[in-house]
């Protein structure tokens, strides 16, 4: 039995350990297959990003935002990376069944802890067995976020955690009746019941039963290892490994998600200057390998736990985006295209054969026929990724902000844009009307420019602009960003108008550009189109600079005379102004309009009296919220409103649900499943609320469109009504606050703005 034990153990150690050895060494070969970084985007501050994955690692911050789900993945976590002593115990007990580790094996601490985390490991991934077996998505369907994972994989690494678990816990009962335990003792106060059970056995037969079981737990892990070894596209039993160096490369030091900006458009790692780009730049991506190796990562990091597709506007409404298949989908092709890219297979920018058929003699077929694959392309044309499912995402950020390894899914699907747009001009032909407008326009609508100054004919005081009323805006406190939306859709007017009373009421000044303003480029950025993104940013930072007094400086401190403040009523603006334009050398101060309101309430300078009766619910911007973690100041704002009761909906704040209108989805019809819209007034009216409430012009109209499309089929009551948090202030804000009447307001902080 000894023999036997010891020579299975030995063998699959041996071989176990070389394949290991082999997938480590091809996972080297595979990344470095991908494009390189931007010098310093992903090293950057090493001491901060291991600070990051220690607090992301054992705070697991975003498991246990899923309750018990992530504690008990935590054991589970904790248990495979602290639970190797077992291992070479058991190793050592082949040999000699009552052998127990040096120094530490009797000591008290050490196995007390084994004790406490060989059960809760076991218990941990009961727990997680138990759920998915009731999320099976023969059960719920689509709805299940197990649904398209590949369930076998998972329940092998399951049942191996899970039988590794057991080993250990009889492994110290066995150990304790060796040792003679004759009453309770702490070190085997989990195991005590197997102690009693196995006390009155033979010497012999617990020396046998040690050899078994341990050759039980050392042949199942080494098992485990041959088996992932021989499959490294197996991400649920990969990421334990791969998850560390992804989220220590993660884009932001600090831990932020990879949400906010985009990324500047790459080749070879060096930003593309469109202005004069370079005879081999890459534009997009259009080939598994012009990924970066740092999405090749992202990939083979996936653990296909569906918490992104759960989370999924176009997946919850029926469309064939699911970010995790999206994930899983570049993984397998990437892993399996592998042999023929190490061999020097690849296409040129001319669409020819890199490597000879000599160099790909010995491909195997299979990756030959990979390599054939269009990345994008229908079931019909054989391509890995669909382009129905590249076109439904709306950029909402929800995958990402669920993400436990931090892949970066936006930023990926956004790179396939980009050579859909830029090379194919292969996108939804309503959108090419957009672009056609902001190209001529300036705007998407294509409207005149002088249409951007109209409603300031249509409030009762006067509205400062930069170039005509004031010179520039050293003058005024905040430059008021309108935005195309809210200088031109009659619906977002009203939030334009409102908010700028609400200033001229609370005495703040400020001015607004003079219509020679672009859109920001959000959307043109978003479908894919960076170089239109970038004309129109370069124009306005131009303008901004200029508004601003650049070159006006204070003699004494050699700074712009004016401070650069800009408030803006769109998330989209705001993200755009502040997280983006400084990549085009424009470094402002930009805050969202709801900030600078709850601002100006604390202070006192508005005073919401009159109440707005009602049942209140807010939906939150995904531009606001996920990508730029605003959620508190319009509730504050919902919250000093006398009258009005807030009620939150099921899916708000970080799990807040798209109105569909992000990622260029504004400007392109639904035709695929339920209007995404349509989902989210659907969940408010389930609370049957007088008032749906947001803060962004988007959200603004898709909503309005829903609602009002609801009221026409009688699901909908008539009073109920789409209104930005701007305008329920201004409904309750009647006069403005009279200084010499009132004691002088506290002084309270200024608004963060974005960075």
């Amino acid at each position: 039995m000894q023999l036997a034990a010891i020579i299975v153990s030995l063998v699959l150690t041996v071989i176990g350990v070389a394949l290991l050895a082999r997938a480590v060494g091809q996972f080297v070969r595979y990344f470095k297959l991908g494009q390189p970084v931007p010098a310093g985007t992903r090293t950057d501050n090493p001491y901060q990003r291991s600070v990051t994955l220690v607090r992301e690692f054992l705070g697991h911050t975003r498991m246990n935002r899923w309750g018990i789900v992530g504690i008990a993945h935590w054991f589970v976590a904790i248990g495979f990376l602290t639970l190797p002593p077992t291992l070479a115990q058991a190793f050592g007990q082949l040999f000699k069944a009552d052998w127990t580790l040096p120094l530490i094996g009797d000591f008290l601490p050490f196995e007390l802890y084994i004790e406490f985390i060989g059960v809760m490991t076991i218990l941990g991934i009961a727990v997680l067995m138990v759920i998915r077996l009731l999320s099976l998505p023969s059960r719920p369907g689509r709805k299940s976020r197990f649904a398209g994972s590949k369930s076998g994989q998972a329940y092998f690494v399951e049942y191996v955690i899970l039988t590794i678990g057991l080993a250990i816990y009889t492994l110290r009962g066995l150990e304790g009746a060796l040792h003679h335990v004759g009453h309770y003792e702490a070190a085997y106060f989990a195991s005590y019941p197997l102690v009693l059970a196995f006390k009155g056995l033979g010497v012999g037969t617990l020396q046998n039963l040690v050899y078994l079981v341990a050759t039980i737990k050392i042949g199942t892990s080494f098992v485990w290892m041959i088996v992932v070894s021989l499959n490294t596209n197996m991400g649920v039993a990969w990421h334990r490994f791969l998850a560390f160096p992804n989220i220590w490369f993660k884009r932001d030091a600090n831990g932020g998600t990879a949400l906010g900006a985009l990324q500047p458009m790459t080749s070879g790692g060096k930003p593309i200057d469109f202005t004069d780009p370079g005879d081999d730049d890459v534009f997009g991506v259009s080939q598994v390998e012009q990924f970066s190796w740092k999405g090749l990562l992202d990939f083979s990091t996936c653990t296909e736990c569906g918490r992104c597709q759960s989370q999924c506007p176009a997946w919850n409404t029926g469309k064939p985006l699911s970010p995790k298949l999206l994930i899983m989908s570049l993984r397998d092709h990437a892993h399996a295209k592998a042999p023929y890219l190490l061999a020097g297979g690849g296409k040129t920018m001319e669409g020819e054969e890199k490597a000879s058929e000599e160099q790909l003699k010995d491909v195997p077929a299979a990756a030959l026929a990979e390599a054939e694959r269009p990345l994008i392309g229908t079931a019909e044309e054989n391509g890995v990724i669909d382009p129905d499912v590249l076109w439904s995402c709306t950029t909402c950020g929800a995958c990402v902000e669920q993400c436990p390894v931090d892949i970066e899914h936006v930023d990926h699907i956004v790179d396939m844009r980009r050579y859909q747009v830029m090379i194919e001009s292969a996108f939804p032909s309503e959108a090419g009307t957009m672009l056609k407008n902001l190209e001529k326009k300036g705007n998407p609508w294509g409207l005149a420019k002088k249409q951007r100054l109209e409603w300031t004919k249509e409030v009762d005081f006067e509205v400062p602009v930069v170039g005509k009323d004031i010179e520039d805006l050293s003058e005024v406190e905040y430059l008021y960003w309108v935005g195309c939306a809210g200088a031109l859709e009659d619906r977002a007017k009203k939030t334009t108008k409102a908010f700028a009373e609400l200033l001229h009421i609370a005495g703040v000044k400020f001015a607004i550009m003079g219509g020679d303003e672009k859109c920001t480029g959000d959307s043109a950025r978003r479908l894919g189109n960076e170089p239109l993104f970038q004309e129109l940013g370069m124009e306005n930072v131009a303008a901004l600079n200029m508004a601003f007094g650049e070159d006006d400086e204070d003699e004494s401190t050699k700074k712009p005379k004016s401070a650069k403040k800009i408030v803006a009523t769109c998330p989209h603006c705001l993200n755009t102004l502040g997280n983006e334009y400084p990549q085009l050398g424009g470094d402002y101060e930009v805050i969202h309009h709801t900030q600078l309101l709850q601002h100006l309430v604390d202070e006192g300078k508005l005073i919401p009296v009159t109440p707005v009766e009602g049942l209140i619910t807010y939906h939150d911007p995904c531009y606001l919220g996920r990508h730029n973690k605003i959620y508190t100041p319009p509730r504050e704002i919902i919250g000093k409103v006398p009258g009005l009761r807030n009620e939150e909906m099921h899916r708000h704040k970080e799990r807040g649900f798209c109105c569909g209108a992000g990622g260029a989805r504004m400007w392109m019809e639904e035709r695929i499943g339920k209007r995404i819209n349509n989902e989210r007034v659907d969940e408010a009216l389930s609370l049957n609320p007088d008032i749906v409430s947001t803060a962004c012009p988007f959200c603004l109209v898709m909503l309005t469109d829903s609602v009002n499309g609801k009221k026409n089929e009688g699901k909908a009551k008539e009073s109920i009504k789409v209104v930005d948090v701007a305008q329920l202030l201004l409904e309750s804000v009647k006069t403005p606050v009279d200084p010499a009447e009132d004691d002088e307001p506290a002084n309270e902080p200024e608004p963060e703005p974005v960075k």
